[in-house]
């Protein structure tokens, strides 16, 4: 804005036209003053944070070997406020001081604490380390009346000989398909499929050898596999409708048969 007086024009918020502008030298006075350092409040509050890292090091240690992993977190209240401990690989992580909706980080991987903030978590951290102790005075003797006399455990072995004597067999009859499919196909893998009592198997074959036999599709049952064994149930539900599925195959080898049959040398070259 631009004010006209009687004697001299005015820029508002600007030293007068009429008038010199004050010397660097006026400008800048007041900047000698002493700026007071803060190398003596950063170094102690360096040197606590240390030492608390180190203590509280020891609670992580025993609070990793107490809950039976690497890592984790642990919240111990106080008459002031709340203190939560995480660490991993028994090393802390952080330690947090929450007070009224207020907190402190007095061990952080980012950023050590503002001192003022640290002094007023550091007077309630006696109380913490009390909590933690109390914390773990409260387990003495909690596992003495456990009972270690457990009851005997059933064997399996009977039912995977069983199952294993049931596969022996499935796999030497689906080799021996393999076997068939591998001649008449001349290829070195291939599959045959067909469905039984409404389910679709299939055979999956390699180099004359079975690779799987699969009932229901994709995401269906294993009974045979590269992998491991069915479960005894599944086998059960299914094992009964083998000799189906094999007399769907000797059909599929006799319908070919039927059909070269019908193929003579004689006839080549005829009109």
């Amino acid at each position: 804005m631009i004010a006209a007086t009687g004697k001299s024009i005015f820029l508002a918020g600007a030293w007068p036209l009429c008038r010199s502008a004050p010397s660097p030298e006026t400008m800048i006075e007041g900047l000698d003053a002493d700026v007071v350092g803060t190398d003596a409040a950063t170094q102690r509050r360096d040197e606590v944070v240390a030492r608390v890292t180190d203590h509280a090091g020891r609670i992580a240690r025993e609070l990793s070997m107490l809950e039976g992993g690497d890592y984790g977190q642990a919240t111990f209240d106080t008459d002031a406020g709340s203190w939560t401990l995480k660490y991993e690989g028994g090393d802390v992580q952080y330690l947090r001081f929450e007070r009224g909706g207020r907190e402190t980080y007095v061990v952080s991987t980012q950023q050590p604490p503002e001192p003022n903030e640290l002094a007023t978590a550091m007077a309630d951290y006696d109380a913490f380390v009390a909590a933690f102790n109390d914390h773990v005075h409260s387990l003495d003797g909690v596992l003495d009346d456990v009972a270690t006399d457990f009851p005997a455990i059933t064997s399996t072995e009977s039912v995977v000989a069983a199952r294993q004597s049931i596969l022996d067999d499935l796999r030497a009859v689906c080799d021996e398909m393999a076997g068939q499919l591998h001649r008449y196909a001349g290829d070195n893998y291939g599959s045959f499929s067909t469905r039984v009592n409404s389910s679709r198997w299939e055979l999956k074959w390699e180099d004359g050898r079975a690779s799987y036999l699969r009932v229901g599709g994709e995401g269906g049952i294993y009974l045979l596999s590269q992998y491991q064994p069915p479960a005894a149930k599944d086998l059960r539900a299914h094992v009964d409708d083998v000799p189906d599925f094999i007399d769907a195959f000797n059909d599929h080898v006799t319908e070919i048969s039927e059909s070269l049959e019908t193929v003579s040398l004689a006839d080549a070259g005829r009109d």
